[in-house]
């Protein structure tokens, strides 16, 4: 089987989506997935991930499996996950498509780095401020702008600077802990579990 995920994120320059596919490789790498890595496409905006997705999908073998990873950019209220991007966003789930064709980072990618804030303090090192970030454990009801406000407020002074989307983040997600990332709630447990099944 072939697995191929789409990813919103990496805007539209050849280097974010170079970064993209960077550290997601290392991330599936840290989680076991080494000799068994999935095809990774950058995508840019949500919407442009949802459209290269469904147009993979409808083309696509039975051997192949098509997955869609975004953003849910809110917190998720839904009983599914395709309730929400439709809600949201107004995509259409075709008849084929299940609940394990879409993925979601909740509330965004960065949602993710609260689970492993010891890689946050590596990365950004002295000046980094761990007590700054939200403390909230249940992680997939935080705000997604108290989850930048609170990013950006936390590493102000560190020896990288504030941080920034594309300057930073997949450098960062390349550190995660995956074990760490899987305790950071259901849906993103959800996400590695079927990828272990499925590679």
């Amino acid at each position: 089987m072939k697995t191929t995920i789409y990813i919103e994120g990496g805007g539209n320059t050849a280097h974010l989506r170079s970064e993209l596919r960077r550290g997601f490789k290392a991330l599936f790498e840290n989680a076991g997935f080494s000799g068994r890595l999935p095809k990774i496409v950058a995508c840019g905006s949500r919407n442009e991930a949802f459209e290269d997705f469904e147009t993979a999908f409808l083309a696509k073998s039975n051997d192949d499996a098509i997955l869609l990873l975004v953003d849910s950019e809110d917190v998720v209220k839904k009983s599914k996950k395709w309730e929400h991007v439709k809600d949201r966003d107004g995509w259409e789930k075709h008849a084929n498509m299940s609940e394990n064709n879409i993925f979601l980072m909740v509330v965004a990618m960065e949602s993710w780095f609260l689970a492993d804030t010891d890689a946050l303090e590596k990365f950004f090192g002295d000046g980094f401020d761990k007590k700054k970030l939200p403390q909230n454990q249940n992680r997939e009801v935080i705000d997604k702008k108290i989850l930048y406000d609170r990013l950006k407020k936390s590493t102000k002074n560190s020896s990288k600077g504030e941080y920034g989307k594309g300057k930073h983040s997949f450098k960062i997600l390349s550190l995660l802990d995956v074990n760490k990332v899987k305790k950071h709630g259901r849906y993103a447990e959800e996400f590695f579990e079927h990828l272990n099944k499925i590679l």
